[in-house]
């Protein structure tokens, strides 16, 4: 599985987690159907679930006016994906991590989601450097 594709079924068991409180294995399950586990995938969900308090506290003060409960859901699985990788995974260049969440953002968000997630994951990333 590419990563971008893992990307894309990391967001939508994030979501279900989220949304509709489906636990977190259930949720990938429910992802996944009949297909293939990817590792990169287990990885990034497990890692989330494992470090979720640290990823929304790292999130808070680089949001701008917004809170957390009040970011559209599809907008928080794709910022804690990021966050995630940026924080937890050495294997993808900052802008790379950005890149991809902007992508997500213009295919599963709001018209506004890219430039409000590219700012905040930029803030975080060169909050890091």
């Amino acid at each position: 599985m590419k990563r971008r594709t893992a990307r894309k079924k990391a967001i939508q068991t994030l979501y279900q987690v989220d949304l509709a409180k489906t636990e977190w294995g259930e949720a990938l399950q429910n992802v996944l159907g009949s297909g293939e586990r990817d590792s990169f995938l287990d990885e990034v969900v497990t890692g989330i679930r494992d470090h979720i308090e640290e990823i929304d506290t790292t999130l808070k003060p680089h949001l701008n006016k917004w809170t957390l409960d009040r970011l559209p859901h599809v907008d928080r699985a794709i910022l804690r994906l990021a966050t995630y990788e940026l924080q937890y995974r050495e294997d993808a260049p900052n802008q790379v991590v950005i890149n991809e969440a902007v992508e997500l953002a213009k295919e599963f968000g709001t018209d506004q989601s890219s430039k409000f997630i590219n700012g905040v994951l930029s803030s975080i990333a060169k909050q890091g450097e």
